[in-house]
């Protein structure tokens, strides 16, 4: 069963039972007013019938019209037995004279003590259980009346030409019984008017309350279908598909805006694991590419290895300029397998996450030492330092040195002799920066975004013209992310490379001199740092 069918059956089944307690106190409370109506119209017409019988005169109908209208009468024994012919009460309606009912003989609540005016019987009366041949039960009313006898109030029921009646039976001062009693033929009819009335109002009430139930219904659940809807669209793939909240303070609203939060949850994890699977696809790419480089430059040396040993096999080992030539040429590339293994076993420790050996570590000292170097390496590419003042950073030394020893060496291998190269050491916004700019040819955009991978080349043939293996400058990015610093390049404005590493400063130096160490002749300008 659905829920938009139990809340309607819950909203009409409420609504019933509603109507039928209204309805059922309705009738009960008109019952009621309508019944002691007559009782008091009884109470009221009594007492001049029973003076006269208590006076000696018989109960005749000129006695009853006189007193009371329309009434039945009816004169008992204590027993119960009928000591004159009944008075039958007259119907104007009709003019005519309406069959008698049959009153039981024995009641209870009826008592031969006579109990003085004003105050109760010594045994209440009792009405509850006063009940006609026919069973008709009694309604409110009844009690002990005014003069003090005791009276029983009770209801007979309609048989055959024989209307219902409403009796009161009282005692006389001598035992007799006295019955009165009035039709109640108008008030069954308005009864069941009433009944038949409630039966209408109540159908009708049922039906606009279950029509109005299905639309507040339907106007409810609204939100519960763009909520399937929403689902709907997630299962289809539209990570993105949201839910209106509409009203927050409601349960749908709140609904909604769980709904919602786990969606961008699973929307997140979705693209995490997206991120994570083309991550993983790159990353497998780099190592295909990565084995594939490594493999093409050891393949080059080893392959020069083995024709310098067939060389040798051939004859070379007799002739002694021959043999001289082999040697310095199996020198040359093992020596290069050297270099190139020793740069991967770098890189492996680097992305092994091995600890460093961090110290305070002056950068224009290593700064000087590096420019030195490349100048007795290659004059023909002049280096110049700047620095102004001593800056300190908490790094390797050695692997310090290697970044500016390699970012020289790349400006050597990709620029033509003559070039200048200009290696800053400053400080900005609290980074220690080094900065190796010349003015070379520049880069393209390409080679701006690849510089950095390994076993890239500018050149697409791969000429050992231009000098290394490719891992230069990937050493350098490894080496700077592992003291947790920046590395980036873009052409000058004038042309060329610049190369720029950022790491965080450690303190200021308690000596703004340069160390002794620093050749003088080496910080050929000094410039203010910029922040």
């Amino acid at each position: 069963m659905s829920l938009r069918l139990r809340l309607l059956l819950a909203t009409g089944a409420a609504a019933l039972l509603a109507l039928v307690g209204t309805d059922l106190v309705t009738y009960s409370s008109l019952r009621g007013y309508l019944f002691g109506q007559i009782d008091q119209q009884l109470e009221l017409t009594h007492p001049g019938i029973e003076r006269a019988l208590d006076s000696g005169a018989p109960l005749t109908q000129g006695l009853v019209a006189e007193n009371a209208p329309g009434t039945f009468a009816e004169l008992r024994t204590a027993e119960g037995k009928i000591i004159e012919p009944p008075v039958k009460a007259f119907s104007g309606a009709s003019g005519t004279f309406l069959p008698v009912p049959e009153v039981p003989s024995r009641l209870e609540g009826l008592s031969t003590e006579k109990s003085p005016a004003g105050s109760g019987p010594s045994t209440p009366p009792s009405t509850a259980g006063a009940t006609a041949p026919g069973g008709g039960a009694p309604p409110p009313g009844g009690g002990e009346p005014a003069g003090g006898e005791p009276a029983v109030y009770l209801t007979t029921a309609a048989s055959g030409s024989v209307p219902a009646y409403r009796l009161r039976v009282s005692l006389l001062s001598d035992g007799r019984q006295l019955v009165l009693g009035l039709p109640v033929t108008a008030t069954d009819a308005t009864l069941t008017h009433l009944v038949e009335v409630e039966l209408l109002v109540t159908g009708g009430a049922l039906l606009l309350a279950v029509a109005a139930g299905w639309w507040l219904v339907h106007i409810g659940l609204r939100p519960l279908i763009e909520v399937e809807r929403a689902a709907e669209d997630v299962a289809g793939g539209e990570l993105g598909r949201r839910v209106p909240i509409g009203n927050p303070a409601t349960e749908v609203g709140r609904l909604a805006r769980v709904l919602n939060t786990m969606l961008g949850r699973i929307e997140d994890a979705f693209s995490a694991r997206d991120r994570t699977e083309g991550d993983l696809r790159e990353s497998e790419a780099r190592m295909r590419r990565f084995l594939a480089d490594a493999s093409h430059e050891l393949r080059t040396p080893l392959t020069a290895v083995a024709a310098y040993a067939e060389l040798f096999e051939a004859g070379a080992d007799e002739r002694p300029e021959d043999l001289a030539r082999v040697l310095a040429g199996i020198r040359r590339e093992t020596g290069r397998m050297g270099d190139l293994v020793s740069d991967l076993l770098l890189l492996a420790r680097l992305d092994e996450a091995r600890p460093l050996s961090l110290k305070p570590t002056e950068l224009v000292l290593s700064a000087a030492h590096a420019v030195e170097t490349a100048e007795a390496v290659e004059p023909g590419w002049p280096v110049t330092l700047v620095a102004s003042r001593p800056i300190e950073v908490e790094a390797d030394e050695v692997r310090m040195r290697q970044v500016m020893d390699n970012l020289l060496a790349n400006v050597r291998a990709h620029t033509p002799r003559g070039t200048e190269t200009v290696l800053t050491i400053s400080e900005r916004g609290g980074d220690a920066v080094i900065e190796v700019a010349d003015n070379g040819p520049g880069l393209s955009h390409e080679q701006l975004d690849r510089v950095f991978d390994r076993f890239y080349r500018g050149d697409s043939s791969r000429s050992r013209e231009s000098g290394g293996s490719g891992l230069g400058l990937a050493i350098v990015r490894a080496i700077v992310l592992k003291h947790g610093g920046t590395v980036g390049v873009a052409n000058g404005p004038s042309g060329g490379a610049v190369f720029t590493v950022r790491l965080p400063v450690i303190s200021e130096v308690a000596n703004p001199a340069f160390p002794a160490e620093v050749p003088p002749a080496t910080v050929i300008e000094a410039q203010p740092s910029a922040d």
